[in-house]
């Protein structure tokens, strides 16, 4: 039987009593958000690779999410990092943006740091390709205009696409401004613009040697006259080394393998500091 107080609501989502501080109340709901995401990816609802992150992820880190769109990453890094962490979270597009921040404000992901804006190897201003199918945007796939070996052209996953002027970044620049000294972590999901955003990241890559987790796969890299195997050779040529989300575990590999999406790049380190 309930009086409706606040105390009768589920732990990890009513309002702090006068005796509970409200930090501790945003903690649960924080838990709460990345245990069910975790969830979701066990039964491969979300990308699984959200499994792997606490393998690389230690509290007070700082991450970047670019890409970020609804959160999938940036909630479960959230609860990595813990209050004495960050994640540094982009996404240019205004529903997805939008959303998110609402779902920031919910969950009490005060250590998640949201800004609407593209990512990429020089700061400015984009256009950012938005496919529209059955009259509906699907922005899950939207791709950064800018440098595209040739327009957007209707398919069988879309009739048309609208394009949409943005702001755009970089790593390096968001790091210089914001005074972040170190960074751990940074996810890239971008359509085919991975490499774009890894060159602006140059200096943040070159003094920190973060983990890399990025979607690398040919059909939506060659819309700017890249390939998936040029694209990986780079990143191993800085001295990562290349793994795959497989039977709960990363594994090594040493090339791109069709059917998979997700890489991370890592180095000995990473790994050393997490043991």
């Amino acid at each position: 039987m309930t009086d409706g107080t606040t105390a009768d609501a589920p732990a990890a989502l009513r309002e702090p009593t006068r005796d509970e501080p409200r930090a501790a109340v945003r903690s649960k709901r924080m838990s709460l958000v990345a245990a069910c995401l975790r969830k979701a990816a066990g039964w491969r609802l979300l990308e699984p690779e959200v499994l792997g992150l606490e393998q690389l992820v230690r509290p007070g880190d700082v991450c970047v999410d670019v890409g970020a769109a609804y959160g999938m990453y940036s909630y479960p890094l959230a609860h990595l990092v813990g209050p004495l962490g960050a994640v540094h979270s982009f996404e240019p597009q205004r529903k997805a943006h939008a959303l998110q921040r609402a779902g920031s404000a919910l969950a009490g992901a005060g250590r998640i740091h949201l800004t609407r804006s593209g990512v990429g190897r020089v700061a400015g201003e984009a256009e950012i390709v938005l496919p529209i199918r059955f009259g509906l945007p699907i922005h899950g796939h939207a791709h950064i205009g800018d440098g595209l070996v040739e327009p957007s052209r209707p398919s069988r996953w879309h009739s048309r696409t609208k394009r949409i002027r943005v702001p755009v970044t970089t790593i390096d620049e968001v790091c210089a401004a914001r005074g972040i000294e170190r960074v751990h972590f940074i996810k890239v999901d971008v359509e085919g613009f991975e490499p774009g955003v890894v060159q602006g990241a140059a200096e943040v890559i070159r003094r920190d040697r973060p983990s890399l987790l990025l979607e690398i796969e040919d059909r939506h890299l060659e819309r700017y006259a890249t390939t998936a195997a040029d694209f990986a050779a780079s990143l191993l040529a800085l001295g990562y080394a290349m793994h795959v989300w497989r039977a709960g575990r990363w594994q090594r590999v040493d090339r791109v393998e069709r059917g998979t999406r997700n890489y991370l790049f890592a180095t000995d380190a990473a790994w050393g500091r997490t043991a």
